[in-house]
């Protein structure tokens, strides 16, 4: 067996000649070449029993029938005809099942939960591939992989001749829709469960602060058609191995002290546990400790302040995982967000956590800031030990709720986070934009980096997510790695922001004077002509078809803009070309119209308005576009 090393791209190895693997998103612990590619035949055999995970076989017969199989036969592994040796076969199961063992050869199943191992084999006169996983959802992850092996051959589908051995480096990975302003739809979350089941993203923290029954609501039961909506979106999730974790905000009103309080939050967890719900986050986050919601909180915890609100934290946390978690078969060990949630700072709130709070409870915490520009091992160490175990980061990215992301859609790769934190933390989840479909991109590098974070690399993780919007759709991808370069600003709360915005224009841009200033006007503008005119054509190819439509529909106001600004740009080169030769007349012409489509371009707004900084102009390479055309009116005089 030749497989890669962790730390990057599969190489090619078996046959002489063999092609290198397809990307595989997340990037697996090990994977490589077991031989030649096999043929996906019309009729393909299926061996599954009742030990294989119906979620996974459902995915598996559907890749099956959308990679050239005309007709999938699923047959117990002591059904298989004597006539199967022409056909393809696929064997998904446990890895332990004595057949899909013989299969997978060398290729070990990891003994890790959610892991998983692959063979394909090309041998004739029949092809096969074992998928066994560690357990069921290994299993659903080991089909995650396959449906990325699939490869064009002629009129019909091969699968690449692989063999991987795979497991995720962190336990929880995925999101928490935790922001301000409009929440997502019912539709919306549907989709992004099976998103997340694409990228092996197995946790989603439902925690909209504009959901009154999540926060201001709280001792107020779900009204039905919510709930139905809330039981379907349960059922959604575990179809995709996905952990629908129900998070209630009691903060701003509860009284801590209060029986009848603690009752009416029993009973909010008790009617989604009903719906299938076994996991279960309390927030504490963007609340006050400097006061109480009733006397008898003093009375019991003493005046408040930081200790004392930790003190009656605690004795909520800890009777919810006691007396409820515990008591309730498969839940899972509590969740919350401490009041102190972002930083690196001992205080008495965060001793009197670590001394007492009950060990089992998940901790989350945001970084060194709400909005951190990087995650160090050395931090997530440091935040290990004020907190008392390892934490669960709460990463406010790609979220847009906030002042300083105002006009933007945030479509930077996620970076800055430090390999090796799989060893220092629990988990990651991400906290998304209002937009849905365009916070994929981050979410889908998030995902990829929590399962494996030694081989992450955020550059080629970037293109792979803009691949998926697209459909795998070439032009459609290079539109779209065309609009994340123009909204890649990523922001803080202060005034530096943790990723620039443009780079790849800046570059274009920045070689465009040099080259102008050393009098090679022609040169200049001929150089930077295709990637404006990609600018300019980057929205319509974005809807031609090919891209997600959801991502269509959030970003619809930055594809207006844009055409408008790349037609700018387009023009404003016309207009120095026409400048350089001598046509003045032509020359000024182009620049008015230039001018024009800024104009209307900043007169775009985004309406009617998802976030809670409302109608506003949606900003586009601001600080780098713009700048440029400012730059190249001037020469023009």
């Amino acid at each position: 067996m030749c497989l890669s090393s962790p730390a990057g791209a599969a190489r090619p190895s078996g046959p002489a000649g063999a092609t290198a693997l397809p990307p595989v998103s997340p990037v697996p612990q090990s994977i490589g070449r077991s031989g030649a590619d096999a043929t996906v035949t019309g009729r393909v055999l299926v061996v599954a029993d009742d030990a294989t995970d119906s979620a996974a076989l459902d995915r598996l017969v559907a890749e099956l029938k959308a990679h050239g199989a005309h007709r999938v036969d699923i047959v117990t592994p002591r059904q298989v005809p004597a006539a199967a040796a022409g056909l393809l076969t696929v064997r998904l199961g446990p890895a332990t099942r004595p057949d899909i063992r013989r299969a997978l050869g060398t290729a070990d199943a990891p003994d890790h939960a959610e892991g998983y191992a692959l063979r394909v084999s090309a041998h004739r006169p029949g092809s096969g591939v074992a998928l066994g996983g560690t357990d069921a959802a290994g299993q659903f992850y080991a089909v995650q992989t396959l449906r990325q092996l699939f490869t064009r051959s002629g009129d019909g589908w091969k699968v690449a001749g692989a063999q991987a051995a795979d497991f995720p480096s962190m336990p929880l990975r995925g999101t928490i829709e935790g922001f301000y302003g409009q929440p997502w739809t019912h539709a919306e979350r549907l989709d992004q469960m099976d998103f997340y089941g694409d990228v092996k993203a197995n946790t989603y923290i439902y925690a909209p602060k504009d959901d009154p029954f999540h926060r201001s609501k709280w001792r107020e039961p779900y009204p039905a058609d919510k709930l139905t909506e809330l039981g379907e979106l349960v059922q959604r999730a575990t179809a995709n191995h996905v952990r629908f974790t129900f998070a209630v905000s009691p903060g701003e009103s509860i009284c801590y002290s209060d029986a009848a309080h603690r009752k009416d939050l029993d009973a909010k967890l008790q009617a989604m546990y009903d719906l299938g719900t076994r996991a279960f986050s309390i927030p504490l986050d963007d609340i006050s400790y400097t006061r109480w919601n009733c006397e008898g909180d003093r009375a019991k915890f003493g005046a408040p302040g930081r200790e004392a609100a930790a003190k009656a934290q605690v004795d909520l946390l800890n009777g919810v995982q006691h007396d409820f978690i515990a008591t309730h078969p498969g839940a899972q060990p509590l969740q919350m967000v401490p009041t102190e949630y972002g930083d690196l700072t001992d205080t008495a709130y965060k001793k009197t956590l670590r001394a007492t709070l009950d060990p089992a409870i998940e901790v989350m915490w945001t970084g060194t800031d709400v909005v951190p520009p990087s995650i160090t091992n050395q931090q997530a160490e440091g935040a290990a030990a004020l907190f008392g175990r390892k934490v669960f980061v709460w990463d406010n990215y790609p979220v847009n709720d906030y002042g300083n992301t105002s006009g933007r859609l945030l479509l930077a790769p996620y970076d800055k986070r430090e390999a090796g934190l799989s060893a220092h933390l629990s988990g990651i989840v991400a906290n998304p934009m209002n937009q849905p479909y365009a916070s994929k991109v981050a979410v889908f590098g998030a995902a990829g980096f929590a399962w494996n974070d030694t081989a992450y690399d955020a550059r080629s993780e970037w293109r792979r997510a803009m691949s998926y919007l697209a459909g795998g759709d070439r032009e459609a991808t290079e539109a779209l790695l065309v609009l994340g370069d123009l909204e890649h600003m990523a922001p803080t709360f202060g005034a530096t922001p943790w990723q620039p915005q443009a780079p790849e224009l800046s570059r274009r841009t920045a070689e465009f004077w040099t080259a102008w200033d050393a009098g090679d006007h022609a040169g200049a503008v001929a150089a930077l002509r295709p990637y404006a005119k990609a600018i300019r054509n980057a929205p319509e190819v974005i809807r031609g078809g090919a891209v997600q439509p959801g991502f269509v529909t959030d970003s619809a106001p930055w594809l207006d803009a844009t055409a408008l600004w790349g037609d700018a740009a387009v023009t404003m080169l016309d207009a120095l070309d026409a400048r350089d030769s001598g046509d003045k007349d032509t020359a000024a012409q182009l620049l008015a119209s230039s001018k024009g489509l800024q104009d209307r371009a900043r007169a775009v707004r985004t309406d009617p308005p998802r976030n809670t900084w409302g109608s506003v102009r949606p900003k586009v390479g601001d600080g780098v576009l713009d700048t440029f055309l400012t730059q190249a009116a001037l020469r023009m005089q």
